[in-house]
């Protein structure tokens, strides 16, 4: 028989029980569209997560101090001084090609004061190569030069919502003395707006100014916090950090026994492990989504099951007639994929419209790929023929004789 008139026969015989067909697909539309659902959250959560790194510096490689003493637990922390200005220089001197930049970096808090108003933000004291590093454009003024580096000038970057805060009336801050901790800083430029990041941070609640300033003026310390390097490329991220850990060594006079005293970090590792969670929770939330459409596969199952039982008599007067085995276990085989495939459909339509709801409402970064849809499709498939074989089976196995008399 061709397979143009069983899936005739398959439609024919659904459509007599249309209740009965879109209570089966229920099951299915119910577990594609969650599937797509929870695949759509998961994924745009890695891809948000994945671009506010990148809006970091994805090439970034951030140097930290470590307290790494004998018989003591190897400890990480701002305050410790075992990196100072001669390692960045000594990371500069490279000249390497693996590297584009490198900054110093100072960082305090306190409280910034412009007349009657006042707010508390941070103050990063950086390098000229910072705001390439990070990825900061400037939206008002310049920037600071080296040459205000090396005489320790009291001027400073602000972040947008510094701005807002110290001069709410809207006038521009170019040019204007503000004050940090009782010490003015003249205001020569204001940084674009780049948001808040997927951690909660206010990356616009900042003040930038020279690391030496901060570090004579503020902190009054000669150590740095920790020193940030920008590799050439992502591709060159590894390279680059070989050679920043030989030369802090060198520069640290550590024997090949000896732990390194500092800590070093790329994006790229924490994009990897972020990446890692974010990938494990959408699995996660993508299996428990599955075990409903295994659910819709077993009521597949079950009303092929009835549908034999019930339709035993037409199944012996067909093999009476001269439908072979193969026939009747194409025709059931056909009705359930067509409930799953056509459940499926509507799953992800509905998935879809679920995903675009739940980022609307609940303001959620969603991505719907075509990968996730296109393994809906194949899992629908796949539930059809794999709950719906058995019962076809049955069906073409049934004696004709015994099925013409079953009451």
């Amino acid at each position: 028989m061709k397979i143009f008139d069983l899936l005739k026969i398959s439609l024919k015989a659904l459509k007599k029980s249309k209740l009965r067909t879109f209570l089966t697909m229920l099951g299915v539309i119910i577990g594609v569209a969650a599937v797509i659902t929870m695949m759509a959250i998961g994924e745009g959560s890695k891809e948000s997560i994945h671009t506010s790194l990148s809006g970091m510096g994805s090439n970034m490689i951030n140097i930290m101090p470590v307290m790494n003493e004998p018989g003591s637990v190897r400890l990480q922390g701002s305050s410790m001084q075992t990196l100072k200005q001669e390692d960045a220089d000594a990371i500069v001197n490279l000249n390497s090609p693996n590297i584009k930049g490198v900054s110093p970096i100072v960082s305090t808090s306190g409280q910034a004061i412009n007349a009657s108003n006042n707010w508390p933000t941070s103050l990063i004291g950086v390098s000229t190569d910072y705001l390439d590093i990070r990825q900061f454009k400037l939206k008002d003024g310049i920037v600071f030069s080296k040459e205000d580096v090396k005489s320790f000038t009291k001027v400073c970057l602000l972040g947008t919502t510094v701005v807002k805060n110290l001069f709410p009336d809207g006038q521009s801050p170019i040019g204007k003395i503000i004050r940090f901790n009782k010490i003015p800083f003249q205001v020569i430029g204001v940084l674009a707006s780049k948001g808040q990041s997927n951690f909660g941070q206010d990356q616009d609640d900042v003040i930038l100014a020279p690391y030496t300033t901060v570090q004579k003026r503020i902190t009054a310390t000669h150590y740095l916090q920790s020193i940030y390097v920008s590799a050439a490329s992502e591709a060159q991220s590894d390279a680059a950090t070989a050679e920043v850990k030989q030369v802090i060594r060198e520069n640290h006079h550590l024997k090949a026994s000896e732990d390194n005293d500092f800590d070093v970090r790329t994006q790229a590792e924490l994009l990897s492990a972020i990446g890692s969670t974010t990938s494990m929770m959408t699995i996660l939330l993508t299996a428990i989504a599955g075990i409903s459409l295994f659910i819709g596969g077993i009521g597949i199952m079950n009303i092929m099951y009835t549908s034999v039982t019930e339709r035993t008599r037409e199944i012996g007067l067909r093999m009476s007639l001269g439908a072979k085995e193969k026939d009747i276990l194409m025709q059931f085989l056909i009705e359930a994929v067509i409930i799953s495939i056509t459940g499926g459909v509507i799953g992800v339509v509905l998935g879809i419209a679920s995903s675009k709801v739940v980022s609307i409402i609940l303001h959620w970064p969603i991505l719907i790929s075509e990968m996730s849809i296109l393994i809906s499709f194949l899992v629908c498939g796949i539930t059809g023929i794999f709950f719906g074989y058995y019962p076809a089976q049955k069906a073409s196995r049934l004696d004709p004789i015994d099925a013409l008399k079953y009451e």
